[in-house]
């Protein structure tokens, strides 16, 4: 089975008892994405600070991208695109099956509150 990547599975913990010791098989810090009133200095940080690629400008949302393909996304106060993004920087993680890893998740206490859907492919 390909990797399937939680980047739409946002999720809260639902109290400090949350176990740890996750069975599930993280892969890869895949993406990384934030929503700031300082869009434009976030991005010329990562860009010409930290090297990152930029893929695509378009007003008030930017996506850069690693090497090995992770992707940052910096979206303005403003953007339209992913507006549950409200209280600093998600992380998605790869993983080998995101069913499973949701299910992991829901029995150790975290309440997903942005279900993934996965395609023909198998990515999420």
């Amino acid at each position: 089975m390909p990797p399937t990547t939680m980047t739409r599975a946002c999720a809260a913990l639902d109290g400090p008892d949350v176990g740890y010791g996750s069975r599930m098989r993280i892969i890869k810090l895949a993406w990384v994405g934030t929503r700031t009133n300082n869009a434009e200095p976030t991005v010329a940080f990562f860009h010409d600070v930290l090297g990152l690629r930029l893929e695509l400008d378009q007003p008030g949302f930017w996506m850069l991208k690693l090497p090995d393909g992770s992707k940052v996304e910096v979206f303005g106060p403003d953007s339209p695109i992913n507006r549950h993004l409200t209280t600093g920087p998600v992380v998605g993680f790869l993983v080998d099956d995101i069913q499973a890893a949701t299910a992991e998740l829901r029995s150790a206490g975290v309440e997903i509150l942005y279900e993934s859907g996965v395609d023909d492919s198998g990515n999420a």
